[in-house]
């Protein structure tokens, strides 16, 4: 059997404000946490992937200063253009929007792009051959 991805660890300059963005925006939730690291290391998962895929956070990271043109990115498929705006509506509220909603040809389809607590750009798209309902569209 080849390898499987499983997570992602990322080290984190504000635990709290991360687990709560990841909250909020993504859907994730803590599905696990422990003392560790000086302070405690708290894995979240989107509800239904709790044993497929994992972001595993853990305090000690630095901000990470990402360009606006750094493409660098998690990315979340959504189930329409509506939610990416949506997404983009609250995130520029909140203040973190860094990629206002855009189309891009096929397979980028329409996205829109949020700084995470520790830098991290995310991106919430909605058309590409990836995600929920993406099966019976063609990968080039």
């Amino acid at each position: 059997m080849p390898p499987t991805l499983t997570h992602l660890a990322l080290h984190v300059p504000d635990l709290d404000a991360c687990v709560a963005f990841y909250s909020e925006f993504c859907g994730m939730r803590v599905i696990h946490e422990r003392a560790g690291k000086g302070s405690r290391i708290v894995w979240m998962a989107e509800p239904g992937k709790e044993h497929s895929f994992i972001f595993v956070i853990m305090p000690g990271g630095v901000d990470r200063q990402l360009a606006a043109d750094d493409y660098s990115h998690f990315g979340f498929a959504l189930a329409s253009r509506a939610q990416v705006d949506a997404v983009a509506a609250r995130a520029q509220a909140a203040g973190c929007l860094v990629w206002a909603p855009r189309d891009e040809p096929y397979p980028v389809g329409y996205y829109c792009g949020l700084r995470d607590p520790a830098g991290n750009y995310v991106e919430f798209s909605y058309g590409q051959p990836l995600g929920p309902g993406s099966e019976a569209m063609p990968i080039p």
